[in-house]
């Protein structure tokens, strides 16, 4: 299957010339932290390249314990392909619960990314702490729909297995792509995710012809050699209904 997008998740990102850059958005005490980088970030005008691309997001709260975050919709710009076609499919019950190892044997042939994450873990009668574990990115379906699926696997007891979907569908307009996924309580205390950290991008053979899972060209006018140009647009709901939201641009520059 292809659908026409750019670069999953890359909305958490808001790219400088370099292809790399940090923001924080903070609404009161609660503060949201993205980076990321993309490479290459020179790309042809009017075709396809192949890209991968590295991503970070992180929930503090300065003056005290940070809401759980329970939603996150990020829309992306229609520039760009993402492209399933020939990729094995994972079925969540396949690696929900699994530990790492479980889900690479279970799904490994539909890797698409990998990465890290931290949670604050919550337990009756005692102050918590925080896990880290290894994260795994999967290319499912989830009622029919195509789907990232973010499979985590904790280090704190309690803290076992749990898989994230990021459902993808199509819009119109500048924003081509909508992903949205709902975020576990992790503990039946309250811990909850705080950070992820991820790389995307896979080339692989089907049928004998080379596929990229992401792949862009750089919009630029013709006779500029660099654009900037609306990315993505990022929002992120907390328990208690607060959001926070942000529009991102990326530059890329015609090689």
């Amino acid at each position: 299957m292809r659908s026409a997008a750019v670069l999953l998740l890359l909305a958490l990102l808001g790219l400088c010339a370099a292809n790399v850059s940090a923001e924080t958005v903070q609404q009161g005490n609660l503060r949201v932290s993205f980076k990321g980088h993309m490479s290459p970030h020179r790309l042809p005008r009017a075709s396809l390249a192949p890209v991968k691309l590295s991503v970070s997001g992180k929930v503090t709260s300065p003056s005290g314990k940070a809401p759980p975050l329970r939603r996150m919709t990020i829309a992306i710009n229609r520039h760009g392909m993402i492209d399933t076609g020939g990729l094995p499919i994972c079925q969540i019950d396949e690696i929900q619960p699994a530990t790492n190892g479980d889900a690479l044997a279970a799904c490994g042939p539909a890797l698409v990314g990998e990465g890290i994450f931290t949670a604050d873990a919550q337990f009756e009668g005692q102050s918590g702490g925080t896990s880290r574990g290894k994260l795994y990115a999967f290319n499912g379906r989830v009622n029919g729909h195509p789907a990232i699926l973010a499979h985590v696997y904790g280090s704190l007891p309690g803290l076992t297995s749990y898989t994230i979907p990021f459902v993808l569908s199509h819009t119109r307009g500048t924003f081509g792509i909508v992903l949205k996924a709902t975020l576990p309580q992790l503990t039946k205390d309250g811990g909850q995710i705080t950070g992820i950290s991820m790389t995307l991008g896979k080339s692989y053979s089907y049928r004998g012809t080379p596929h990229h899972y992401l792949s862009a060209s750089c919009p630029a006018p013709a006779g500029v050699r660099r654009a900037v140009y609306p990315f993505a647009k990022a929002s992120f709901g907390f328990a208690g209904g607060r959001t926070l939201a942000s529009t991102q641009d990326l530059t890329c520059e015609v090689r």
